[in-house]
């Protein structure tokens, strides 16, 4: 049985944005984010809305500093979204 891969090999700081996608790092414009997962720093527990890879849109609720996001995300909206210091895991 094969195992996914676990560790992430690209990292980078999300900006929330209601409009713009993250970023491709691996990208030299940014472009083709197929999704990420998310880690959350910051020092308090908030809100998260994000959208992800299948075209949903969801607010995660109570999402604690220093949590991995196992979902598969294209952009986390500024509006609702209350956590901070976000890292994109590719």
């Amino acid at each position: 049985m094969a195992y996914p891969k676990l560790q992430a090999g690209r990292a980078a700081a999300v900006t929330p944005s209601d409009t713009a996608n993250i970023p491709n790092v691996a990208t030299e414009d940014g472009s083709g984010n197929n999704g990420c997962v998310l880690y959350v720093g910051g020092t308090e527990a908030g809100t998260l809305t994000i959208q992800t890879v299948g075209g949903d849109d969801v607010t995660l609720t109570g999402v604690q500093p220093g949590s991995f996001i196992p979902i598969q995300v294209l952009k986390v909206y500024d509006t609702d979204t209350s956590v901070t210091d976000i890292i994109a895991l590719w």
